[in-house]
């Protein structure tokens, strides 16, 4: 009992915890870039970056920010993103509230844009600005990742792997 005990906290601890490692403001991988309706990724202007990453999952990415653009300027500058949806973070990453910011989506609170597209195969990075400029981003699964994941042939649309 107390083996089978042991083994549950660590794997909780592991999958909670133990994976994930706050991404420095001041890092690469703090750069948020949005796509442009061209078709380019340029950084975004933001400030107050908070974030986490893992090496074990390219969709465990994470991050909260602002940014002082307008809704107006950015909705008219970059690609907006069908279908996003926001995933849980660990609850110790307070910032990110995937329910909030999907509520937010849903009413119009918040617009979400293509942040990279395969920024690794099949995972694009999203981006939800609030009309408050509060700002989110994730990593999510694209529809060539759905099929190629699955271990099905990639759709005639979409990149080689």
């Amino acid at each position: 009992m107390i083996s089978a005990l042991l083994a549950g906290a660590a794997i909780y601890y592991l999958q909670v915890y133990g994976y994930y490692q706050t991404v420095e403001a001041s890092s690469p991988a703090a750069e948020i870039r949005m796509t442009t309706l061209d078709g380019v990724a340029e950084p975004l202007l933001i400030e107050g970056f908070e974030g986490i990453d893992a090496d074990s999952s390219p969709i465990r990415f994470r991050a909260c920010f602002r940014t002082p653009q307008s809704m107006a300027m950015l909705t008219e500058t970059y690609r907006i993103y069908e279908g996003a949806t926001p995933l849980v973070a660990p609850g110790w990453f307070e910032c990110f509230d995937a329910k909030a910011i999907g509520e937010a989506l849903e009413e119009g609170r918040a617009v979400a844009y293509l942040g990279e597209e395969n920024i690794q195969y099949g995972i694009d990075r999203v981006v939800a600005i609030m009309d408050d400029g509060r700002a989110f981003a994730w990593n999510q699964i694209n529809h060539c990742g759905e099929v190629v994941f699955n271990g099905e042939p990639a759709p005639a649309d979409c990149p080689e792997k």
